[in-house]
């Protein structure tokens, strides 16, 4: 699949966290670089739970191990326990035990489940968060500036309303757009209902589904492909993992979809304006070696966010709707 973009972020996690994507339902365990020997010199522990197996979360992983090499902590350095749950709340709650049980030196959560999962297990182990929307909205920490617990790290906020924009550039005669999500997910709730905001602004009816489960996916895609000229989806976990679903049921339908993330183009939709996962999860990571160099404590931790966004188009996509890629603009 080709791509017009300006980072190759999915690929590299693609290769290297291939493990974390084949996990099976009970969910996936890697403490591989943890059966070192526990008292080495100058080593530190760091315990990962990682709600599900898909490119953006991977990617976040990924890169906050690069955060963590690039400022002090390569693999050799730390004993690392990476733990998937593979969107299982029963694996969420185990798993979380067995990292706190360990008192690892730093923690690391991927997607709210995850950190909300740690949290509920331990208020004094460093807990650092990555692809998480609302920090604050989910109880993680009491203010953005100043968290004032154990919880720090990054948001994953993506402009909703520039890439509400991206849509309706593509189709400026739109008269319906569907938005879907997983109700269940508070991140994609928030922007889900922002979407919906900004194209009542913009003059358009917005019809919204929401899906359980990954099962739920193509049913949901179907249905808004009939009622809408085009199909939003914020940074939505089950989406996320039904990517290839969302591109077949968009090529059948001839229904550009502009989602949340990068990767989520690359599974299959047409384009986004959106965050680089690889590039937050470093971020994270830079954040994670700054606790365990004891230079600074999460309470006093301002909550991070992407610096930059990237305008991605999927090329075979477009091709396959008959959409000119070079007519898709990044937003102003």
């Amino acid at each position: 699949m080709k791509l017009k973009k300006w980072t190759v972020a999915t690929l590299l996690a693609a290769c290297l966290l291939g493990t974390a994507a084949c996990g099976n339902d009970q969910g996936t365990s890697d403490s591989s670089k943890a059966a070192g020997d526990a008292a080495a010199e100058g080593v530190k522990k760091v315990g990962v739970l990682q709600l599900v197996a898909h490119a953006s979360l991977d990617a976040s992983y990924e890169g906050f191990l690069e955060g963590l090499a690039e400022n002090g902590y390569p693999e050799d350095k730390i004993q690392l326990d990476y733990q998937n749950a593979q969107n299982d709340q029963a694996n969420l709650k185990s798993m979380s035990e067995k990292l706190v049980k360990a008192k690892p030196d730093v923690l690391l959560a991927i997607a709210t489940p995850a950190a909300q999962a740690l949290v509920n297990e331990t208020k004094d182990l460093p807990i650092t968060v990555t692809a998480v929307t609302d920090l604050v909205g989910a109880k993680l920490v009491a203010d953005n500036e100043k968290p004032g617990g154990n919880v720090t790290g990054t948001t994953d906020w993506a402009p909703v309303e520039k890439q509400i924009e991206l849509l309706l550039s593509i189709i400026p005669d739109a008269k319906t757009v569907g938005i879907a999500y997983n109700a269940g997910e508070t991140n994609s709730k928030i922007q889900a209902d922002a979407a919906e905001a900004a194209l009542k602004k913009a003059g358009v009816k917005a019809k919204v589904l929401t899906a359980n489960t990954t099962n739920d996916v193509q049913q949901v895609m179907t249905s808004l492909a009939k009622d809408a000229d085009g199909i939003y989806i914020p940074t939505d976990n089950t989406f996320a993992t039904a990517a290839p679903v969302v591109g077949d049921v968009a090529k059948q339908t001839k229904t550009p979809v502009v989602t949340g993330s990068v990767e989520q183009v690359d599974g299959g939709a047409l384009a986004t304006y959106g965050i680089d996962y690889k590039s937050l999860g470093k971020l994270t990571g830079k954040m994670a070696a700054e606790i365990l160099d004891g230079k600074a404590k999460p309470a006093d931790m301002p909550i991070q966010s992407a610096e930059d966004f990237t305008l991605v188009v999927n090329e075979d996509m477009a091709a396959a709707l008959g959409i000119d890629k070079d007519s898709i603009k990044q937003p102003e």
